[in-house]
């Protein structure tokens, strides 16, 4: 039984003072995000408790005081919070939340919820306390368990105004879900953007599980690598620009769903079947897993290893392939996949790391893994590394250092997939604008010719989120309109690259 608020009734947070209101348009967009994500951590906080604990316990009541808090401070800023889904997006004030890799748990279970309940929007219009946002949270509690129909929203919503709860609203999700006018390649952005951070929740979930001795489900992974696959197949462009994120605080996790999509696309184009690129994103999320039996003192080392710090670095691919020999045990790990985390390493000439006793031939899957790896790998900052190596430069020395070990055919297609100019790197053109490169120019011919975003004029200013242009396009006279000149650090221009790809 939920409990009812006393009529009257409001928390003591109603007294704090208010907040500074944001002047520009701009500013409140990015007060908004900041102050819904705090209110949709607070609801997912609040649910979870209230689910696994009696509503005495010290969790649940500060997850209900945070909760309060959070409201409370948009009530105070903008006069009302309205939290809306439309389509795969939640709104709060009008302002869309951007999926980010370190809120994709609370985001999804709240999406979730509201989906369950077929809720469109909650909207609080007036500062409502404790006792109100308890029954709130203890109705959508109560209901998850239960199985939802097209009324739930609208007996969510007589329940509140039967307690006497007037500030707090609930409506029905449209029967046409959808953001009005939101273009297609937003909807296809957001998709990505939800395969990537998932793959990344399961992949940490996996690795440090395995680090823990935890029971890991391979199953999951499977589910994640086949998310990748079909994202690969039908937008491959949105995913691989999600790359550009390379979280140095997530290296470990982020790595390997890089090299899982950079080895299923150029998987595809080397004309892998879907079941082969799906045995080759199995195996390239789980080609680093034997770094989790490396300690994390070694792994974070800064400065160059000692020769014991070496020998454990260098340790972690045979240690991989015991580890997928255990998960073996439940008959759900393929033998093909393991063999990748044992040779990625190895080098074609066999010159890397396991020594082989004997003459071996490695296989295609360790040989697209092996590259993908390296330059994912060269072109992220490290413990060791704070300075990543430019994108262009590290396919040049790919191609050109045949020191590095790799089949020229596979680093050949691998340019053919990126460009000279992968994607995220960031450009100065003949116009004296600043860009970053957006993707792979679709004419094979015009592969020095990629499609740039423009995100600064020549007069220096910072376009947001600037014009996609195409540096094959030409004037009627037949000359580009705009031409690649160098390569640049986007540091030096206090550009976040993974800005303009999430």
């Amino acid at each position: 039984m939920v409990p009812a608020p006393a009529p009257g009734c409001r928390a003591v947070s109603e007294q704090s003072p208010l907040p500074p209101r944001p002047e520009t348009e701009q500013a409140v967009e990015g007060y908004l995000r900041h102050a819904g994500r705090e209110f949709l951590v607070a609801l997912h906080t609040t649910l979870r408790s209230l689910k696994l604990y009696p509503l005495e316990n010290a969790q649940v009541q500060k997850a209900l005081d945070d909760l309060v808090a959070t409201s409370t401070n948009i009530v105070n800023a903008q006069g009302q919070l309205d939290v809306q889904v439309e389509a795969e997006f939640i709104f709060v004030n009008g302002t869309r939340l951007r999926l980010e890799l370190n809120s994709f748990a609370f985001f999804s279970h709240v999406f979730g919820v509201f989906r369950h309940c077929g809720i469109g929007a909650i909207r609080i219009r007036e500062l409502v306390g404790r006792p109100e946002l308890q029954l709130l949270v203890g109705l959508l509690v109560s209901q998850v368990s239960r199985k939802a129909d097209a009324d739930t929203a609208v007996e969510l919503g007589r329940k509140l105004q039967e307690a006497g709860v007037t500030g707090i609203t609930v409506e029905p999700r449209h029967a046409h879900d959808s953001v009005a006018g939101a273009p297609d390649e937003t909807g296809r952005k957001e998709a990505a953007k939800r395969t990537y951070a998932r793959s990344v929740a399961v992949t940490k979930e996996v690795i440090d599980g395995v680090r823990l001795g935890r029971a890991t489900s391979i199953k999951k992974v499977k589910r994640v690598v086949q998310g990748i696959v079909d994202q690969v197949l039908h937008d491959e462009a949105s995913l691989i620009g999600l790359t550009t994120l390379r979280d140095y605080d997530e290296y470990t996790f982020t790595h390997s769903v890089n090299v899982c999509t950079f080895a299923v696309a150029l998987g595809r184009k080397l004309g892998l079947t879907k079941p082969q690129l799906c045995d080759l994103g199995l195996a390239a999320l789980l080609h680093d897993v034997g770094k989790a039996r490396v300690p994390l003192d070694v792994l974070n080392k800064e400065g160059k290893f000692s020769e014991d710090d070496w020998r454990l670095m260098v340790a972690h691919p045979w240690l991989g392939v015991l580890t997928l020999f255990g998960l073996r045990g439940s008959g759900e790990v393929p033998y093909r996949p393991m063999i990748p985390t044992y040779e990625h390493h190895m080098k074609v000439d066999l010159t890397g790391y396991p020594k082989s006793i004997r003459p071996r031939q490695l296989s295609i899957l360790s040989k697209i893994i092996a590259v993908v790896d390296s330059f994912d790998a060269a072109t992220s900052r490290r413990s060791y590394r704070t300075a990543p190596i430019l994108p262009d430069q590290v396919l040049r020395e790919m191609w050109q250092d045949r020191w590095r070990g790799h089949d020229p055919v596979v680093v050949k297609a691998f340019i053919s997939l990126l460009g000279i100019y992968p994607v995220g790197t960031c450009v100065i053109l003949d116009t004296h604008e600043l860009g970053i490169v957006h993707a792979v120019n679709p004419d094979p011919t015009q592969i020095h010719r990629p499609l740039v975003r423009v995100v600064a004029a020549p007069d220096g200013v910072l376009q947001s989120p600037g014009s996609v242009v195409d540096l094959a396009e030409r004037d009627e006279h037949g000359a580009f309109l705009r031409t690649i000149t160098k390569v640049t650090d986007p540091q030096k221009f206090g550009l976040k690259v993974s800005d303009y790809f999430v």
